[in-house]
């Protein structure tokens, strides 16, 4: 089923949640990075993520929504795509109520400021996770006819032509 939002024939929202995850990822990073050195200005630098994050996050999850409300009803993937946004949302407000906690010193959080990171991480693993099942598995977001001979999507053909049976 093809993505209801694209750019030049590719899902908007697949593109973009690379940043997101990426950005929150190396705020993590530079978290433990800061715990193990004891070097704080790491903890500055995840406090900066966080927000590129956050904002990124939040772009991303308006082309997901997009694309969820195309996917028919009372389908599996409906229901999994659900539980992703939902997820990703909760991803976002975790690492927002981590970001608020540092606001007054974000070169020494606190532990539960580190702890919503934390879950927040661990939690976009498995909306990840739902959104490669969304993908992979339940072809969402994917050309109707994809096949590895498909033409290029800037050339305006179908992505069933070239198909060899």
């Amino acid at each position: 089923m093809a993505s209801g939002a694209k750019l030049l024939g590719h899902s908007i929202h697949q593109m973009l949640i690379p940043l997101p995850l990426g950005v929150l990822s190396m705020a993590v990073i530079f978290d433990i990075i800061a715990l193990v050195t004891g070097q704080t200005p790491w903890f500055a630098a995840a406090y900066y993520m966080i927000i590129g994050g956050i904002v990124a996050g939040l772009v991303a999850a308006i082309f997901g929504l997009i694309d969820w409300l195309a996917i028919p009803g009372a389908t599996r993937a409906r229901r999994l795509g659900a539980w992703h946004g939902v997820g990703n949302v909760c991803v976002v407000l975790l690492f927002a109520v981590s970001w608020w906690m540092r606001r007054p010193l974000p070169t020494a959080p606190s532990g539960s400021a580190l702890l919503f990171s934390f879950l927040g991480a661990g939690v976009a693993l498995v909306t990840g996770w739902l959104g490669g099942e969304l993908v992979d598995r339940l072809a969402i977001g994917v050309d109707e006819g994809a096949h590895a001979n498909a033409p290029s999507s800037l050339s305006g053909r179908p992505a069933t032509e070239g198909r060899r049976v």
